[in-house]
């Protein structure tokens, strides 16, 4: 069996991980998978990212072209309307079994060519919806879409929080199979991201690591930071990059905060740190937060769709709708007196029941076996 991940581009995001990390599990079941981008990626993390499919025995396919700019997604739906016109070729040649489309662009990607190329006919078309937010900017293509998936029985959530979101949007309940993560071995070498190998001795550190976007709450972040910024007992290290990296620029003078761009595989160092700060908006599962669980490194949380699913029910560390305040409280009161190995320990054993990497490659290796 062969498949096709169609993905945005080869670069740093939590779709973009989810299919490489299924793709990974293909020579164990027997499947041969291919990665395929719609826009060229450009940043320092493709080369890395593609280094390690390759090596992993995925075939990678690179787009021909790049985003020269990015305005209301005009470049990115522009390349993936075009995208037809070169993936044709590919699939002549290669005929795969299954196509799996990852985010809206990759969507868009697979149904053009569908819709200009008809004898373009998998014999299955998998599509995994990763958040719980769809076709922002982009409501009546999207609805045309959601109807072409739907038609297929694409369709396959990666939480109830995804799930339930879709359903009130679009009518109809996805199956949900969650995302997998791999767990680093006890006792591997843990590789750093800071020139000093490890964070600062005497206080408490503090990660943050996504994409600089509002989805990422990088306003709260920068607001609660700044708000700490006399208090010595923490220091923050701000990874990232995007559209809000300006908002960073208050920070940069703080004596408690370090800033970096973005890390390949930060999962591997999430264990140097003693707690991760996730205040998103919303998300689709957020893998960062099991990633920080199984490292045993625990999560503050807003209480978002897609975050609150990846911890346990009642986690302490968690505040509702981002507010500052409870933020604080949090950090002044909360964090000083926490036992932090038993937290780190609860959330360890939670994730680990839940979102191994094993299961998600054996449940999307049956689900490609089947029939739309």
């Amino acid at each position: 069996m062969k498949v096709f991940h169609i993905i945005t581009h080869i670069d740093l995001g939590g779709a973009e991980r989810v299919a490489i990390n299924i793709a990974k599990g293909g020579k164990a079941h027997g499947v041969e998978m291919h990665v395929v981008e719609v826009t060229r990626g450009t940043s320092q993390m493709t080369l890395a990212m593609t280094e390690e499919m390759r090596q992993a025995g995925i075939t990678v396919h690179r787009a021909p072209l790049p985003v020269l700019f990015h305005w209301h997604y005009v470049a990115e739906k522009s390349l993936a309307w075009l995208f037809p016109l070169w993936f044709v070729w590919l699939w002549m040649r290669h005929r795969p079994d299954v196509l799996h489309s990852h985010t809206e662009i990759p969507d868009i990607a697979l149904y053009a060519t569908m819709r200009l190329f008809p004898f373009v006919r998998p014999r299955k078309i998998v599509r995994t919806i990763h958040n719980t937010v769809l076709w922002t900017g982009m409501k009546r293509l999207g609805r045309r879409i959601e109807c072409f998936m739907q038609q297929h029985d694409a369709n396959v959530s990666i939480s109830e929080s995804v799930s339930r979101c879709y359903e009130e949007a679009y009518g109809m309940r996805p199956p949900i199979i969650y995302n997998g993560v791999e767990k680093m071995p006890p006792g591997s070498a843990v590789s750093s991201p800071l020139p000093a190998g490890e964070p600062k001795k005497g206080c408490i550190s503090i990660c943050f690591a996504a994409r600089l976007e509002e989805q990422k709450g990088v306003r709260t972040l920068c607001e609660v930071v700044k708000s700490l910024g006399g208090d010595p007992q923490y220091h923050f290290y701000i990874f990232g990059d995007g559209t809000l990296r300006h908002l960073l620029d208050g920070l940069r003078q703080q004596q408690n905060v370090s800033i970096y761009g973005p890390v390949s595989g930060i999962a591997a160092s999430l264990r140097l740190f003693d707690y991760v700060f996730m205040p998103s908006v919303h998300e689709g599962l957020a893998t960062l937060s099991i990633e920080a669980s199984l490292s045993r490194t625990p999560v503050l949380a807003n209480k978002a769709p897609g975050l609150t699913d990846t911890l346990p029910p009642d986690w302490p560390l968690m505040v509702t709708e981002n507010d500052t305040e409870q933020w604080l409280h949090l950090f002044r009161d909360v964090l000083p007196k926490a036992d932090r190995e038993a937290l780190a320990e609860q959330a360890f054993r939670y994730a680990e029941s839940r979102f191994t990497l094993e299961r998600m490659q054996e449940q999307y290796t049956k689900l490609y076996s089947t029939h739309n």
